[in-house]
């Protein structure tokens, strides 16, 4: 379901309509195929992308070769990677497109300029860095202390929709389990009659 920059910018940050169209032009968009990347490990990720229609995930490469998934970045999430953006490191981490996606690129300036135009910006955009940081902690929290089953319950509430489309072995590789592993969680909770969504 396509959840426009534009709709973001009005329902979520009440940002007045003036305001947003300034706003708006600030930034710019990108299509993305399925399987492109928009960012690679190895270099500098240069924006922050809201992702309007389409599905993005975040995930590195372990010494061994393994991979692990980050972030899932459906409809109206933000993903980069910010230790990159924000101190110009080379990253550890890849972007690549799930879906054929559409985003919209945030640069370095975009927040203090949208901040400038609009307090309702500044506010929200305050807000939802510090919704980051808790949502961060929890996952760390969830990673290190709480079992499969509860991993996947999570992943359920946190991305309702994101099972029919993203392939199982990524959603298992987010969790910090085999596919197999995630076959065993689904199996039990189908006898305790849980049903997603």
């Amino acid at each position: 379901m396509e959840y426009t920059f534009r709709q973001f910018l009005e329902e979520k940050a009440n940002v007045v309509s003036d305001q947003v169209a300034e706003i708006m032009e600030l930034v710019s968009f990108q299509e993305v195929k399925k399987g492109e990347s928009l960012l690679e490990a190895g270099k500098v990720c240069d924006y922050i992308f809201f992702v309007e229609k389409g599905l993005l995930r975040l995930f590195l490469f372990n010494e061994d070769g393994v991979e692990y998934t980050i972030q899932f970045a459906p409809e109206s999430w933000f993903i980069g990677d910010r230790d990159s953006f924000y101190f110009n490191q080379s990253s550890i981490y890849n972007i690549d497109a799930i879906e054929d996606t559409r985003v919209i690129l945030l640069a370095k300036d975009f927040a203090n300029k949208a901040s400038e135009i609009s307090a309702n910006f500044r506010n929200y955009n305050e807000f939802i860095l510090q919704n980051h940081v808790r949502q961060l902690q929890k996952r760390i929290s969830l990673l290190i202390s709480a079992s499969a089953e509860e991993r996947y319950l999570d992943f359920v509430k946190t991305y309702p929709d994101l099972l029919l489309r993203a392939p199982q072995w990524m959603i298992a590789s987010y969790l910090g389990i085999t596919p197999q592993g995630l076959s065993r969680v689904r199996r039990e909770l189908a006898k305790k009659n849980f049903k997603p969504g």
